[in-house]
């Protein structure tokens, strides 16, 4: 069967979205791993848009997937691609995206530049989740011989852990990423950002992203980040996360708003 599908990215970050609300398609997890790798179609989640409810016309549903093939809760910069289908689509200038655990109300702001809210930030470490009752402000992970400390865990729609570095880039995500996102502290894995302050206002990061490995951008990852440093007292409520490809703006007033750039729609056929 083949089907069409749209391909975007938000900085980067690469996803492919299936629109099923006027026709019933499934994926099963082996053929989202193979269409997720490099040599395919590639994507670091797969986003489907579902059949809206009667009872709430203007709320859109969406399923999203890593490129493990596993399902997921939340993806920030591939929501606000979808918000910029539907915008399009419909010619409105709002969107309200539903997930599994939120709703979530973003903008258009330009032709492509989308603002999104995200929700409240849960901090409580039953619903981060975390395996024990620690400080969640404060995590210690011992790997090996290498030790890293005073990790913030937080959960954002999705759970993520920040560390504040000197240098974010120093560290080797692609070894040390999965070994932090699988570590037993962590009953649903859990992303893992490595942040560096620039100034007050503009933080450097990088991700490894929970199901889909190192990633140019990651949107939950940026609203983290944004919260962290606040609570940290390292910035104040409104900061730019610096990605490979460029930046997405958080605000936090105990809901987090975040705006940046998504790429063209590109339409396409895969084959099932």
């Amino acid at each position: 069967m083949d089907i069409k599908a749209f391909k975007m990215d938000g900085l980067g970050n690469d996803f492919l979205i299936v629109d099923r609300r006027k026709k019933s398609i499934s994926i099963k997890k082996e053929k989202i791993i193979e269409l997720g790798k490099s040599d395919s179609i590639g994507f670091d989640q797969l986003i489907f848009i579902d059949e809206i409810d009667n009872v709430t016309p203007s709320y859109n549903p969406i399923t999203i997937y890593n490129s493990d093939g596993e399902k997921v809760e939340a993806c920030g910069n591939g929501s606000r691609c979808v918000a910029k289908i539907l915008c399009d689509q419909e010619k409105k200038e709002e969107a309200v995206i539903v997930t599994s655990n939120r709703i979530l109300k973003a903008q258009k702001i330009s032709e492509n530049s989308i603002r999104i809210e995200m929700g409240e930030p849960i901090f409580e470490w039953k619903k981060i989740p975390l395996s024990k009752d620690i400080n969640h402000k404060k995590i210690n992970i011992k790997i090996d011989d290498f030790e890293l400390k005073d990790g913030f865990a937080i959960n954002v729609g999705n759970p993520h852990i920040v560390f504040f570095v000197d240098d974010c880039f120093k560290y080797d995500l692609k070894k040390l990423g999965p070994l932090i996102e699988n570590y037993e502290l962590f009953p649903e894995k859990i992303n893992v950002t490595f942040a560096q302050i620039k100034d007050s206002s503009n933080i450097l990061v990088n991700v490894w992203e929970r199901g889909a490995g190192l990633t140019k951008a990651c949107g939950t990852a940026a609203c983290a980040t944004g919260v962290v440093a606040f609570e940290k007292k390292l910035s104040g409520n409104n900061t730019n996360i610096h990605f490979k490809e460029g930046i997405l703006n958080i605000k936090y007033n105990n809901v987090i708003s975040m705006a940046g750039p998504v790429s063209n729609i590109k339409e396409i056929e895969i084959k099932l």
